[in-house]
């Protein structure tokens, strides 16, 4: 199959799914590219962020409009730590890959954290029944963006199954207004990811002539995302946050023993 448009029906794929769930794409974006593309770990980081980070301006776009409860203080702390988050994440990614000076063993300390968090996030997709002050509420938002950036920005997978996972658990959210506050804190963590990369475009095994691909692809992930979210229950929400985890769980698996089977 031709290269872009194997990117484009992905990136299609999992946008869509990504902008109904809240998980935002590149938790099935980045495993599938390890699969099928052949491209450089960081050249996938770089594809998976920047369509993830469009497809959370469309769908944050759109769910502005929705008749969900948003509290946008709340969002705003989020992204704030996430921003921050997401600058310590590309970091340590940076430091990582200097440091191990191999991108397979690199790709498999991502592949075995992404499997514990995703087993941890099916665990706690649940409500805690835990209450606090706002002004507790909005340090923990703050809190929870630091680490939710930190995390999905290392990983570049846009980090949406653990944020819905920690929203729903820590503050008893359901799940469209988890995946909602999901996709907005999604954008803000990819954003830096994306400015710290901007200054060495050149320098990376990235192939431009794509971009303009994952741009359209991603737009359109979001937009039908962002519309079918719509239509559906919290329940539907809640069923297909399960289901596409597991598929992750187990493609995460299947590459991970195949870098194995590499070294």
């Amino acid at each position: 199959m031709n290269k872009t448009v194997l990117y484009i029906l992905i990136i299609v794929f999992s946008n869509t799914i990504g902008a109904i769930s809240g998980m935002g794409g590149g938790v099935i974006i980045k495993p599938v590219l390890d699969a099928f593309s052949g491209d450089p770990l960081i050249a996938i980081n770089f594809y998976s962020s920047f369509a993830v980070f469009i497809m959370s301006i469309v769908s944050t776009f759109k769910n502005a409009k929705k008749d969900i409860e948003i509290n946008w203080w709340e969002i705003l702390y989020l992204s704030m730590g996430s921003l921050i988050g997401g600058k310590f994440g590309d970091w340590i990614f940076m430091y990582l890959k200097t440091l191990l000076k191999s991108d397979n063993i690199l790709n498999l300390v991502q592949i075995i954290i992404v499997i514990i968090s995703l087993i941890l996030a099916l665990i706690y997709t649940k409500s805690s029944g835990w209450k606090f002050s706002n002004k507790k509420k909005n340090v923990l938002f703050l809190l929870s963006g630091v680490f939710l950036g930190t995390l999905s920005t290392f990983l570049g997978i846009g980090g949406g199954p653990i944020n819905v996972a920690l929203l729903i658990f820590i503050f008893n959210f359901g799940a469209k207004r988890a995946a909602i506050y999901s996709i907005a804190s999604i954008f803000f963590s990819q954003f830096m990811k994306l400015v710290s990369l901007t200054t060495s475009l050149t320098k990376l095994p990235i192939d431009l002539k794509l971009l303009p691909f994952i741009l359209i692809a991603a737009v359109l992930g979001g937009y039908l995302g962002s519309t079918i979210s719509n239509k559906v229950s919290n329940k539907f929400v809640l069923i297909l946050y399960k289901i596409v985890v597991i598929f992750v769980i187990g493609l995460n698996f299947y590459n991970g023993v195949t870098i194995l089977n590499k070294l």
